[in-house]
């Protein structure tokens, strides 16, 4: 029954604690009570509800329990959000003497990050008996002691607090003491043995007593000690403190040896009764004896050890005079010493949470660690202002003593990749003490850069009559993100050049950006390959640039020069008949020869290569025309063998040949057998009207064929894109074709000039002179159908023609 009656009113204690500290969480803040002992697995509380969290919002929010101190007391119920006790607490091992025992939690709750603070308060249980530290005391008195006589007796110690702590002390029933319970102000009372009746020691020389200490607690709690009081004869004055009661105040950082106090008791016995010696209290603690020390003859009370505020506020000590007498006399008195707290620690900084690395387009305001600090000191010493490193995109919030770091502006990897934060907690005493701590947080990358170029325009050189699988350039791209979003890859941005497909002119390495020739270039064919080369990253989502090639084909001396007129047969050379009375400087005939290439390849130069007669024919140097160069005489054969070279500027120097037979005509109807047989294959001569007629015919075919040429090169236009350089040759095309009053052909001319270049190509002949009886062509660039067009149409045209061999680039 006494069982039951005692869980009955412990279970409504706790019913009690409880129903506190649920109207202490609704009224105010969170925070809950637990009784000490409480077994492993208790509910202290429903934390998750008490924030507002229903049973999804506790797992996809992560709560957790934030402190270590919170983990080693205190466990969570994830399903139910319910904070249970983890292991038994102590709670006198736990905070000692301190009236209020608080245990300070911390809630940590994830996406996003926040921190709740609670406090749990630990409430004391009678789970503790008072204790004598000393089972049975001898205590001397005189007979002559006066009725009324005042000893104090030991106090019991009970770690418990409040009404579980010692509360009252009862003396065993005798005749001749009783007991007095004295009770100073927020101490626990002290207990004093009376004397009532006067002794006599040959009545009763020894009295042995009971002293018992009780607590408050339910059911009340006890400890006894046994008093042995000796009654001792003659010595009948004790020595007497000037005060029975000292106070003392004292900085903690007070050296050792110093004076705490010299205490004066004195007795008014003579001789060894009047000799005092003092010693401390049987009753003082182990923390006394080792803070303290007593001269047992000057009464002088010093430092032994090191104060600390932060351990002990005030010190309670015990002294007693004892003189020299027999029976020995005492006198007793009490030191207070209260320490005065110094600013000697430093604050702590202690890291709750901290976001090791977030990415680079973290939005402002985002918290990313959570931290608190704390300073053992009291007062202004205990008072603590944190700071942050400046010029950094991080700041700090607080709420008391906790606070938060937050970003307050955007970031950049590229401009910096990880901050090294310092945090500074200066305490407000006086010297400020100072505590650093460094953070570490890395910037991760965001593919937020595309590749850039080095060049947006690349201009390439490269000679024709390359060899396939050339080099012919490498562009480069760089990324100022890391790692997958800086690694760059190359592409042919644009499918066609030209109107024909990229990968039949170059081959581009995709991972370094080298370019290669997939073929060996013409210059006559093209001049200039434009292509767009694409650097795409691989980040998500893919960040691109482009760069424009241009490929600037450089002519070689790779043709021959084409020999026009005289077109040659396949058996017999060019004829030409000359009178015999032509006078010398007379026109003969002339070598027209055109060169594919351009520039210096293409300028020409004419010489007589073999001769039968060197000295009868001479040829202009850079036109061709074949004059004569003194009379015919009558030894000169009747056949002149002539054969001319024709030579380029390029190097190394390319050359064709062109032969003509000259036949001497004397005017007679004979013809020497030599001439008759040579020229027996050749054609008759045509009358004028025939050369008309044929002057004509080609005059036609050759403008119908050009416009034809140009209608297919402006539909080719609106197709595809041709190069800067086609479209200014194409817009000046232009073409002039005479006769001579004869009817013959003077000239054609085919230009295709720009009209802001027409001085910056070298002629390959020699000057235009539209007075001569003779052809002048212009090169085409880019239209080798109108080289064959022209051998084509040779063949129709007689002898009568006189080409003019000026071949100009304009």
């Amino acid at each position: 029954m006494e069982q039951k009656g005692v869980y009955s009113s412990r279970h409504w204690q706790v019913m009690g604690f409880f129903f506190v500290s649920i109207l202490k969480l609704v009224s105010a803040q969170l925070r809950y009570s637990l009784l000490e002992e409480s077994e492993p697995g208790t509910s202290v509380g429903n934390v998750a509800k008490d924030l507002g969290l229903n049973t999804a919002g506790i797992s996809e929010r992560a709560l957790r329990l934030g402190s270590e101190q919170s983990q080693q007391y205190f466990a969570l119920n994830i399903e139910s959000g319910t904070i249970v006790v983890r292991s038994r607490i102590d709670r006198e091992k736990l905070c000692g003497t301190n009236v209020n025992c608080i245990l300070p939690v911390e809630i940590v709750l994830e996406k996003p990050l926040e921190l709740y603070r609670l406090e749990i308060e630990i409430l004391d249980t009678n789970d503790n008996a008072p204790v004598f530290l000393n089972a049975e005391r001898t205590i001397k008195i005189t007979e002559l002691a006066a009725v009324g006589t005042r000893f104090p007796l030991e106090r019991a110690q009970d770690p418990d607090l409040g009404i579980n702590s010692v509360s009252s002390y009862k003396l065993s029933q005798n005749k001749y003491f009783s007991l007095n319970v004295q009770a100073r102000k927020n101490e626990r009372p002290s207990p004093v043995l009376v004397l009532d009746k006067a002794l006599d020691r040959e009545e009763l020389a020894e009295h042995r007593l009971v002293l018992t200490a009780m607590d408050g607690g339910s059911p009340p709690r006890s400890g006894t000690s046994l008093i042995i009081v000796n009654v001792i004869d003659n010595n009948d004055n004790a020595p007497v403190f000037s005060n029975s009661f000292y106070k003392i105040s004292l900085k903690e950082n007070v050296q050792v040896n110093t004076l705490v106090i010299r205490l004066n008791a004195t007795d008014k016995d003579e001789g060894p009764n009047g000799e005092i010696s003092y010693t401390f209290e049987d009753i003082s603690s182990e923390d006394i004896t080792n803070i303290f020390k007593l001269d047992s003859k000057t009464g002088d009370i010093r430092l032994k050890g090191q104060l600390d505020f932060e351990k002990h506020q005030s010190y309670e000590i015990s002294v007693k005079a004892s003189d020299h007498g027999v029976p020995e006399m005492e006198g007793h008195c009490v030191i207070q010493v209260d320490i005065e707290d110094v600013n000697d620690n430093a604050p702590e900084i202690l890291i709750s949470s901290l976001v090791s690395s977030i990415p680079e387009d973290t939005p402002q305001g985002t918290t990313v660690g959570l931290l608190r600090v704390s300073d053992q000191d009291s007062g202004k010493n205990g008072e603590i202002h944190l700071e942050i490193s400046p010029d950094l995109p991080f700041t700090i919030t607080s709420a008391q003593n906790h606070y938060s770091l937050v970003t307050d502006r955007l970031l950049d990897r590229e401009h910096a990749s990880q901050y090294t934060i310092v945090l500074q907690a200066t305490d407000m005493g006086e010297p400020q003490l100072k505590t650093q701590t460094a953070i570490n947080i890395t910037i991760t990358d965001i593919n937020d850069n595309p590749p850039s170029f080095e060049r947006s325009v690349v201009n390439v050189d490269i000679k024709e009559n390359n060899k396939p699988g050339a080099l012919l350039c490498t562009v480069s791209a760089s990324d100022k993100d890391f790692g997958d979003n800086a690694h760059i890859t190359y592409s042919i941005f644009n499918s066609l050049i030209n109107g024909s497909p990229a990968m039949s002119f170059i081959y581009m390495d995709t991972q370094n950006g080298n370019i290669y020739a997939q073929q060996s270039f013409d210059y006559e064919q093209a001049q200039v390959l434009q292509f767009t080369i694409r650097a795409e990253d691989s980040g998500t989502p893919k960040l691109s640039s482009n760069s424009t090639v241009y490929l600037h084909i450089l002519d070689e001396n790779d043709n021959y020069p084409s020999i026009l007129y005289p077109g040659n047969s396949r058996h017999v050379p060019a004829q030409q008949s000359v009178p015999r009375s032509l006078p010398a400087g007379s026109l003969i005939t002339k070598v027209v020869a055109i060169d594919a290439d351009s520039g210096y390849n293409a300028w020409l130069n004419y010489n007589i290569a073999k001769a039968t007669d060197s000295s009868l024919f001479k040829v202009a140097l850079h036109t061709g025309e074949v004059r004569l160069a003194r009379n015919f005489q009558e030894t000169d054969s009747p056949v002149q063998n002539l054969c001319i070279e024709v030579k380029d500027n390029g190097t190394p120097p390319l050359s064709s040949t062109a032969t003509l037979l000259i036949s001497l005509d004397d005017g007679s109807s004979k013809e020497s057998r030599y001439s008759t047989d040579l020229l027996s294959e050749a054609k008759q001569t045509p009358n004028v009207t025939m050369y008309l007629i044929i002057s004509l015919v080609a005059i036609s075919l050759v403008s119908f064929v050009t416009v034809i040429i140009l209608l297919t090169k402006c539909l080719r236009h609106k197709q595809q894109t041709p190069s800067p350089e086609m479209d200014h040759y194409i817009g000046h095309t232009h073409k002039t074709l005479q006769l001579n009053p004869n009817s013959t052909l003077r000239y054609m001319e085919v230009a295709m000039m720009p009209g802001s270049q027409q001085n910056q190509f070298p002629k390959t002949g020699g000057s235009s002179d539209i007075n001569r009886d003779t052809l002048n062509m212009m090169k085409s660039l880019n239209f080798p159908q109108l080289k064959q067009l022209v051998n084509e149409s040779d063949d129709a045209i007689s002898g009568q023609f006189e080409w003019r061999d000026t071949v100009q680039v304009r």
